[in-house]
C-alpha cells in the first residue's frame, strides 16, 4: 500500500483528518490484503492504537525508519508487525541501542530511506541505497552477530512481509 501514518511534528494537516486519513488507509489495506509501511512522528498514541485494530483486521505492516518508544515497538511486535531502522542508528545523537536489541531477528528490517539519512560515514550527502550496508553494520554490532548473517535475515524478512521472490545471498 505504499508508506502512510501519522506525523504531528508540523501539523501541516490537523490530527483528527490525519487519523482519519490513516484509518482509511488501513481498511484499505486489509481490503486489498496488502502489507503497510508507517511512518509515526509524535503521534505514538494515536499509531499504537490503529496499529493493533488494523492488525486484528488482518493487516501486516512495518513501522519504518523507526525511532519510537519501546512501547510502541513492543505493541507493533505483538501485532505481528515488523520494525525497520534507518541510518539514523549510527549517528552520533543515537542512544538507544536497546531498542535495536529488543527486535526479534523474524521482525527486524533494515532500509536506506533514500534520498534521506544517509548513514555515517555518508552522512549530510543525498543517500544511496547501497549504504544500506553501514545501518547493517551497526545494528549487527549492537546485536552481537555477523552482519553478512544479519543482511540475509532482513532480506528474508523483507521477502516474506511483501511477498518478494526470496533471494539466498546480498550484495551487503
Amino acid at each position: 500500500m505504499g508508506e502512510c501514518g501519522l506525523d504531528y511534528h508540523y501539523d501541516h494537516s490537523p490530527r483528527g483528518d490525519q487519523r482519519r486519513a490513516f484509518g482509511a488507509q488501513l481498511a484499505l489495506a486489509a481490503e486489498c490484503r496488502r502489507p503497510v509501511v508507517v511512518h509515526t512522528r509524535l503521534a505514538e498514541d494515536d499509531t499504537r492504537a490503529l496499529v493493533v485494530e488494523a492488525a486484528a483486521a488482518g493487516v501486516a505492516g512495518v513501522l519504518h525508519c523507526y525511532t519510537g518508544s519501546h512501547a510502541l515497538a513492543e505493541a507493533a511486535l505483538a501485532a505481528g508487525w515488523y520494525v525497520s531502522f534507518s541510518g539514523i542508528v549510527t549517528f552520533r545523537k543515537w542512544n538507544d541501542d536497546a531498542l535495536l536489541r529488543l527486535v526479534p531477528d523474524d521482525r527486524l528490517l533494515v532500509e536506506s530511506d533514500a534520498p534521506y539519512l544517509a548513514p555515517v560515514p555518508h552522512r549530510g550527502k543525498r543517500n544511496e541505497p547501497a549504504w544500506v550496508s553501514f545501518t547493517v553494520a551497526r545494528l549487527a554490532a549492537v546485536r552481537g552477530v555477523d552482519a553478512a548473517a544479519l543482511a540475509e535475515r532482513t532480506a528474508a524478512n523483507a521477502a516474506r512481509l511483501f511477498a518478494l521472490p526470496s533471494t539466498t545471498s546480498t550484495a551487503l
